[in-house]
Protein backbone atom coordinates (compact mmCIF):
# COMPACT_ATOMS: atom_id res chain seq x y z
CA UNK A 1 0.00 0.00 0.00
CA UNK A 2 2.96 2.39 0.67
CA UNK A 3 4.63 1.42 -2.24
CA UNK A 4 1.68 2.24 -4.35
CA UNK A 5 1.00 5.78 -2.63
CA UNK A 6 4.58 6.77 -3.10
CA UNK A 7 4.38 6.01 -6.84
CA UNK A 8 1.28 8.06 -7.02
CA UNK A 9 2.81 11.00 -5.61
CA UNK A 10 5.32 11.09 -7.56
CA UNK A 11 3.68 10.53 -10.69
CA UNK A 12 1.24 13.68 -9.77
CA UNK A 13 4.92 15.55 -8.89
CA UNK A 14 6.36 14.59 -12.34
CA UNK A 15 3.08 16.24 -14.38
CA UNK A 16 3.22 19.52 -12.02
CA UNK A 17 6.43 20.01 -13.09
CA UNK A 18 5.99 19.47 -16.98
CA UNK A 19 3.18 21.67 -16.71
CA UNK A 20 5.21 24.72 -15.48
CA UNK A 21 7.68 24.13 -17.98
CA UNK A 22 5.30 25.23 -20.89
CA UNK A 23 3.53 27.98 -19.07
CA UNK A 24 7.61 29.08 -18.18
CA UNK A 25 8.48 29.04 -22.18
CA UNK A 26 6.50 32.01 -24.00
CA UNK A 27 7.83 34.09 -21.12
CA UNK A 28 11.31 33.37 -21.72
CA UNK A 29 10.67 33.45 -26.31
CA UNK A 30 9.05 36.65 -26.75
CA UNK A 31 11.91 39.47 -25.30
CA UNK A 32 14.27 37.13 -27.50
CA UNK A 33 11.27 37.78 -30.45
CA UNK A 34 11.26 41.20 -29.50
CA UNK A 35 15.43 41.83 -29.29
CA UNK A 36 15.76 39.97 -32.62
CA UNK A 37 13.19 42.77 -34.44
CA UNK A 38 15.15 45.21 -33.10
CA UNK A 39 18.46 44.10 -34.27
CA UNK A 40 17.62 42.99 -37.42
CA UNK A 41 15.14 46.17 -38.40
CA UNK A 42 17.40 49.00 -36.86
CA UNK A 43 20.58 47.82 -39.58
CA UNK A 44 18.10 47.66 -42.24
CA UNK A 45 16.81 50.99 -41.17
CA UNK A 46 20.28 52.45 -41.23
CA UNK A 47 21.45 50.45 -44.58
CA UNK A 48 18.39 51.89 -46.56
CA UNK A 49 19.13 55.49 -44.98
CA UNK A 50 22.45 54.98 -46.87
CA UNK A 51 21.40 54.05 -50.05
CA UNK A 52 19.42 57.24 -49.85
CA UNK A 53 22.29 59.33 -48.89
CA UNK A 54 24.68 57.56 -51.77
CA UNK A 55 22.73 57.89 -53.86
CA UNK A 56 22.80 61.77 -54.84
CA UNK A 57 26.61 61.59 -54.16
CA UNK A 58 26.86 59.07 -57.27
CA UNK A 59 24.52 61.39 -59.86
CA UNK A 60 26.83 64.24 -58.86
CA UNK A 61 29.62 62.32 -59.44
CA UNK A 62 28.65 61.47 -62.95
CA UNK A 63 26.98 64.92 -63.60
CA UNK A 64 29.84 67.13 -62.89
CA UNK A 65 31.51 67.12 -66.06
CA UNK A 66 30.04 69.85 -68.44
CA UNK A 67 28.79 69.26 -72.33
CA UNK A 68 29.77 71.94 -74.87
CA UNK A 69 26.94 73.74 -74.65
CA UNK A 70 26.93 73.99 -70.67
CA UNK A 71 30.46 75.49 -71.12
CA UNK A 72 29.54 78.15 -73.16
CA UNK A 73 26.49 78.90 -71.22
CA UNK A 74 29.00 79.19 -67.74
CA UNK A 75 29.82 82.04 -66.42
CA UNK A 76 33.36 83.99 -66.56
CA UNK A 77 35.37 83.65 -63.52
CA UNK A 78 33.59 79.93 -62.72
CA UNK A 79 34.74 76.62 -62.33
CA UNK A 80 34.34 74.08 -65.40
CA UNK A 81 34.74 70.72 -65.82
CA UNK A 82 34.95 69.10 -69.58
CA UNK A 83 36.02 66.01 -71.27
CA UNK A 84 38.31 66.75 -74.76
CA UNK A 85 40.85 65.49 -76.53
CA UNK A 86 44.36 66.96 -77.28
CA UNK A 87 44.69 68.56 -80.68
CA UNK A 88 47.99 70.49 -80.40
CA UNK A 89 50.66 71.27 -77.80
CA UNK A 90 51.77 74.78 -78.22
CA UNK A 91 54.39 75.12 -75.24
CA UNK A 92 55.65 73.65 -71.88
CA UNK A 93 57.67 75.83 -69.55
CA UNK A 94 57.73 75.76 -65.45
CA UNK A 95 55.43 72.25 -64.77
CA UNK A 96 52.74 74.53 -66.68
CA UNK A 97 51.22 73.38 -70.81
CA UNK A 98 49.01 75.40 -73.41
CA UNK A 99 47.43 73.54 -75.43
CA UNK A 100 44.61 73.19 -78.09
CA UNK A 101 42.20 70.59 -77.37
CA UNK A 102 38.53 69.63 -78.97
CA UNK A 103 36.12 67.29 -78.43
CA UNK A 104 32.98 66.26 -80.61
CA UNK A 105 30.99 69.22 -80.35
CA UNK A 106 33.16 71.99 -79.37
CA UNK A 107 36.77 72.98 -78.48
CA UNK A 108 38.62 74.24 -75.50
CA UNK A 109 41.80 76.31 -75.70
CA UNK A 110 43.93 75.62 -72.44
CA UNK A 111 46.03 78.02 -70.90
CA UNK A 112 48.93 77.20 -68.72
CA UNK A 113 47.50 74.08 -67.22
CA UNK A 114 49.92 72.86 -63.70
CA UNK A 115 51.75 69.90 -66.12
CA UNK A 116 54.46 67.90 -65.19
CA UNK A 117 57.22 67.47 -68.40
CA UNK A 118 56.75 63.85 -68.11
CA UNK A 119 53.06 64.15 -68.52
CA UNK A 120 53.33 66.83 -71.08
CA UNK A 121 55.18 64.16 -73.44
CA UNK A 122 52.09 61.87 -72.55
CA UNK A 123 49.52 64.39 -74.06
CA UNK A 124 50.21 63.53 -77.97
CA UNK A 125 47.71 63.75 -80.35
CA UNK A 126 43.97 62.66 -79.50
CA UNK A 127 44.78 61.80 -76.33
CA UNK A 128 41.57 62.28 -73.52
CA UNK A 129 41.70 64.39 -71.17
CA UNK A 130 39.38 65.73 -68.04
CA UNK A 131 40.01 69.26 -67.51
CA UNK A 132 39.41 70.98 -64.56
CA UNK A 133 39.40 74.72 -64.41
CA UNK A 134 38.34 78.55 -64.71
CA UNK A 135 36.49 79.76 -67.55
CA UNK A 136 38.57 82.98 -68.49
CA UNK A 137 38.55 85.44 -71.54
CA UNK A 138 40.89 87.46 -72.54
CA UNK A 139 40.56 89.98 -75.98
CA UNK A 140 37.68 88.64 -76.53
CA UNK A 141 39.19 84.47 -76.60
CA UNK A 142 37.35 82.26 -74.27
CA UNK A 143 40.01 79.87 -72.66
CA UNK A 144 40.47 77.82 -69.25
CA UNK A 145 42.81 78.75 -66.89
CA UNK A 146 44.40 77.36 -63.60
CA UNK A 147 43.49 73.94 -64.84
CA UNK A 148 44.19 70.66 -63.50
CA UNK A 149 44.09 67.72 -65.76
CA UNK A 150 43.83 63.83 -65.51
CA UNK A 151 44.33 61.32 -68.54
CA UNK A 152 40.88 59.34 -69.75
CA UNK A 153 40.42 56.24 -72.19
CA UNK A 154 39.69 57.49 -75.50
CA UNK A 155 40.93 59.05 -78.32
CA UNK A 156 39.83 61.73 -81.24
CA UNK A 157 41.48 63.66 -83.77
CA UNK A 158 39.25 66.75 -85.39
CA UNK A 159 38.82 67.14 -89.06
CA UNK A 160 39.26 70.57 -89.75
CA UNK A 161 36.08 72.34 -90.85
CA UNK A 162 35.63 74.52 -93.61
CA UNK A 163 34.60 77.93 -92.30
CA UNK A 164 35.23 80.15 -95.43
CA UNK A 165 31.21 81.33 -95.88
CA UNK A 166 31.74 82.55 -92.29
CA UNK A 167 33.66 85.22 -92.91
CA UNK A 168 32.66 88.56 -91.99
CA UNK A 169 29.96 86.94 -89.91
CA UNK A 170 28.92 87.05 -86.56
CA UNK A 171 28.73 82.87 -86.57
CA UNK A 172 32.26 82.31 -86.98
CA UNK A 173 32.64 82.78 -83.09
CA UNK A 174 30.66 79.52 -82.56
CA UNK A 175 33.48 77.67 -83.98
CA UNK A 176 36.06 79.67 -81.64
CA UNK A 177 39.53 77.03 -81.04
CA UNK A 178 38.03 74.35 -83.81
CA UNK A 179 40.11 73.00 -86.09
CA UNK A 180 38.67 75.03 -89.14
CA UNK A 181 39.69 75.82 -92.70
CA UNK A 182 39.53 78.37 -95.28
CA UNK A 183 39.91 78.29 -98.86
CA UNK A 184 40.94 80.47 -101.70
CA UNK A 185 42.09 83.19 -99.87
CA UNK A 186 44.14 85.96 -101.17
CA UNK A 187 47.66 87.15 -99.50
CA UNK A 188 47.32 90.95 -98.55
CA UNK A 189 50.78 91.10 -96.12
CA UNK A 190 53.09 89.27 -94.10
CA UNK A 191 54.76 91.03 -91.18
CA UNK A 192 57.20 89.52 -88.22
CA UNK A 193 56.70 90.09 -84.98
CA UNK A 194 59.51 92.84 -83.68
CA UNK A 195 60.06 93.02 -87.06
CA UNK A 196 62.41 90.57 -87.56
CA UNK A 197 62.00 86.43 -88.66
CA UNK A 198 62.49 84.30 -85.50
CA UNK A 199 59.24 84.94 -83.88
CA UNK A 200 55.40 85.08 -84.87
CA UNK A 201 54.78 85.78 -88.09
CA UNK A 202 51.46 87.84 -89.07
CA UNK A 203 49.52 87.56 -92.20
CA UNK A 204 46.30 89.48 -93.42
CA UNK A 205 44.33 87.75 -95.69
CA UNK A 206 41.31 88.74 -97.75
CA UNK A 207 38.03 87.71 -100.05
CA UNK A 208 35.66 88.88 -101.20
CA UNK A 209 36.09 92.42 -99.12
CA UNK A 210 36.57 90.41 -96.01
CA UNK A 211 39.88 90.76 -93.72
CA UNK A 212 41.39 87.43 -91.87
CA UNK A 213 43.79 88.48 -89.64
CA UNK A 214 46.38 85.15 -88.20
CA UNK A 215 49.21 84.16 -87.01
CA UNK A 216 52.14 81.60 -87.24
CA UNK A 217 52.48 80.90 -83.36
CA UNK A 218 55.93 80.62 -82.83
CA UNK A 219 55.65 78.23 -79.98
CA UNK A 220 52.79 76.38 -81.91
CA UNK A 221 55.11 75.33 -84.95
CA UNK A 222 57.95 78.07 -85.41
CA UNK A 223 60.36 74.72 -85.13
CA UNK A 224 59.45 73.74 -88.23
CA UNK A 225 61.33 75.10 -90.83
CA UNK A 226 59.87 74.63 -93.50
CA UNK A 227 57.00 75.29 -92.90
CA UNK A 228 58.10 78.67 -90.89
CA UNK A 229 59.48 79.37 -94.00
CA UNK A 230 57.17 79.07 -96.82
CA UNK A 231 54.48 81.28 -94.54
CA UNK A 232 57.47 84.01 -94.19
CA UNK A 233 57.73 84.00 -98.05
CA UNK A 234 54.20 84.56 -99.16
CA UNK A 235 54.00 86.76 -101.70
CA UNK A 236 51.59 89.58 -101.73
CA UNK A 237 48.60 88.53 -104.10
CA UNK A 238 48.97 84.44 -103.81
CA UNK A 239 46.01 82.66 -104.27
CA UNK A 240 46.25 80.02 -100.50
CA UNK A 241 44.10 77.23 -98.52
CA UNK A 242 44.70 77.60 -94.96
CA UNK A 243 44.13 75.49 -91.93
CA UNK A 244 44.46 76.59 -88.42
CA UNK A 245 42.92 76.82 -84.80
CA UNK A 246 40.84 79.32 -84.74
CA UNK A 247 42.09 81.36 -81.82
CA UNK A 248 40.57 84.59 -81.07
CA UNK A 249 41.87 88.55 -80.54
CA UNK A 250 40.10 91.04 -80.75
CA UNK A 251 38.18 89.33 -83.76
CA UNK A 252 38.84 85.97 -85.59
CA UNK A 253 42.27 85.35 -85.50
CA UNK A 254 43.93 81.84 -86.35
CA UNK A 255 46.73 80.12 -85.39
CA UNK A 256 47.59 78.76 -88.72
CA UNK A 257 49.42 75.12 -89.20
CA UNK A 258 48.89 74.71 -92.59
CA UNK A 259 49.11 76.53 -96.03
CA UNK A 260 48.89 75.43 -99.44
CA UNK A 261 49.63 77.79 -102.18
CA UNK A 262 47.54 77.30 -105.32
Amino acid sequence: MKKTLALVLTLALGISLVACGKEEAPATEEPAAETTEATVEEPAAEATEEAATEEPANEDAAGDVMSYADFVAADLDTEVVVETYVQAKQSWWEDKATIYTQNEDGAFFIYEMACSEDDYAKLTEGTKIKVTGVKSEWSGEVEIVDATFEIEDGNFVAAPVDVTDLLGKDELIEKQNQLVSFTDLTVKSVAFKNDQPGDDIYVTFEKDGNELSACLEYYLNGSDEEFYNLVSGLEEGATVDVEGFLYWYEGANPHITKVTVK
